[in-house]
């Protein structure tokens, strides 16, 4: 597997019934001293119109679905099956700044 960025969106296998989805990756690809993980966000098409879901439309993506913030997970680099794009610059701030808010990191 490539090296991996945060902001793109990897096809990811979640298992069983949650099956292979897209993903937002969050966080810096491990150093070797590191847990093999990344953390991401699944995109999800159940889509139920709270406050922590989020729109990012993608010819890539079905529509309509959103990255479900409250959904935040690690997975393991052999769950990651292949590259389907990246978000702009301005799209992830809008990630980054929504997570400021659920996770309630404002001084």
């Amino acid at each position: 597997m490539r090296r991996t960025l945060p902001g793109e969106i990897w096809r990811v296998d979640f298992g069983l019934a949650a099956k292979v989805r897209p993903a937002l990756i969050l966080s810096d690809y491990p150093e070797d001293n590191e847990l093999a993980l990344l953390v991401v966000v699944p995109h999800t098409t159940a889509v139920r119109g709270n406050r922590w879901e989020l729109n990012v439309p993608k010819p890539f993506l079905k529509n309509p679905g959103i990255f479900h913030l409250q959904q935040i997970q690690p997975f393991s680099l052999a769950r990651f099956e292949a590259r389907l794009g990246v978000l702009t610059q301005d799209e992830f701030k809008k990630v980054k700044e929504a997570l400021v808010l659920l996770l309630n990191l404002l001084d």
